[in-house]
């Protein structure tokens, strides 16, 4: 009897003490209640101390009234007329002796590119040489004929024979002396000791030698092309439009382009024509614009993305890092009147003595996004923010992730 009585006043001790820790636990429970309340009512914002900011090299700005031109993003090639484009061949078969030309070489109308030999060039020259010579006899008789003829000292048929050799010879003279420019050559240069062997294969047009196919002592015909020059002087694009596009376009119209394969430079050309037929199977229209300015590293045959130019508006725009997209829907970050203490770093410097640290607060705003230009794009806002407001310009995707961050650790 006597150990219950002695065991009953630590019995009830243990009972007490569970109750005061019942009762030393609620408060725990009711901060972290208060807790999750102000993480729901900070959902949207996001805070960063000013280390942070300068970090990240975060920069404010305001909402700009900007001048953008809209535009119209399409692709298309490169193309040279036909008519700025030779493939050369030779007129005579013959052994190429020389190539003077090789791929990238810049050549001028009339400039030669090879040489082809044939001792067969000297018999056409000697041909026209002896019908020159038998010409001179030719002449000499008819006037021989006529004058027996006056005389009636001569035959008529023989008058009529005599002018009928001369018109063949003249005839054959012509042909022979077309032959022999078509060579490359003057006829009334050449002589009984001044041949030519060789001829020179020239390019019909100023422009790039683009292909040399040929090799020294390949023979060559008039059907072996020896190489192609292209003149891309008068280079322009195709662009492929569609129909629901076309009416936006017009003549004169500014293209901006890049390569497709290597966008580090930028061109310009000018619309001068629309087309009006589609394309194959296909709803777009070609687009034709002639390729302005310096056209260096431009081939024809290239791909590229081109943007069009179109009406000049006035708009709110902000620059183009300044909009972030979460979730497929675009946003902008806008300061918060004044600036906060963060409770969790305010409690921490109040118990070791320092100093607070100031931080911005900064509210997500939806907003949808138009014209892009120069950097800038046009914005329309979900939900009306002060006039001046102050917006995040440059970190907006860090400002992003800090609210990222924040979000996922308070729930």
């Amino acid at each position: 009897m006597k150990k219950f009585f002695i065991f009953l006043p630590l019995i009830a001790l243990m009972a007490c003490g569970s109750r005061d820790a019942n009762k030393a636990s609620a408060p725990s429970e009711e901060s972290h209640a208060e807790g999750l309340e102000e993480a729901h009512e900070e959902e949207g914002m996001a805070t960063l101390t000013e280390e942070q900011i300068a970090s990240i090299g975060l920069k404010m700005g305001t909402i700009e009234q900007k001048q953008l031109t809209a535009s119209l993003k399409t692709n298309g090639i490169l193309k040279v007329p036909n008519q700025n484009k030779a493939i050369i061949n030779s007129l005579y078969s013959g052994i190429v002796k020389s190539l003077l030309v090789q791929p990238g070489n810049f050549v001028k109308k009339g400039q030669t590119i090879a040489t082809v030999a044939n001792p067969e060039f000297l018999q056409t020259q000697s041909d026209y040489l002896g019908v020159k010579s038998k010409l001179i006899l030719a002449e000499l008789e008819v006037k021989r004929q006529k004058e027996l003829n006056a005389g009636n000292a001569g035959a008529l048929k023989n008058l009529q024979s005599a002018e009928a050799d001369l018109r063949n010879l003249q005839t054959a003279r012509s042909t022979l002396a077309q032959q022999i420019q078509l060579m490359g050559l003057n006829p009334e240069s050449l002589s009984g000791g001044r041949l030519v062997s060789v001829l020179s294969i020239k390019s019909p047009i100023s422009g790039v030698v683009s292909n040399v196919i040929v090799q020294m002592g390949s023979y060559v015909d008039a059907s072996t092309t020896v190489a192609e020059v292209v003149d891309n002087n008068r280079l322009h694009l195709d662009l492929f439009v569609y129909e629901k596009d076309l009416p936006k376009l017009k003549n004169n119209q500014t293209i901006h382009f890049t390569i497709t394969n290597n966008a580090g430079k930028e061109y310009d050309a000018k619309i001068f024509s629309l087309g009006s037929s589609f394309e194959g199977d296909s709803k777009a229209v070609t687009v034709h614009a002639m390729v302005e300015g310096d056209k260096t590293g431009l081939i024809d045959g290239m791909s590229v993305t081109a943007v069009v130019s179109l009406n000049q508006v006035t708009v709110p725009a902000v620059p183009d890092e300044a909009i972030v997209n979460v979730g497929g829907q675009n946003y902008i970050f806008v300061l918060s009147e004044g600036g906060h203490h963060q409770e969790d770093s305010a409690h921490h410097e109040k118990e070791t003595g320092a100093e607070d640290k100031k931080t911005l607060s900064f509210e997500r705003v939806a907003v949808a996004r138009g014209a892009s230009d120069v950097g800038y794009t046009e914005i329309t806002l979900m939900k009306e923010i002060p006039k001046d407001a102050r917006i995040v310009t440059k970190g907006a995707f860090f400002v992003s992730a800090k609210m990222t961050n924040t979000e996922g650790h308070a729930h």
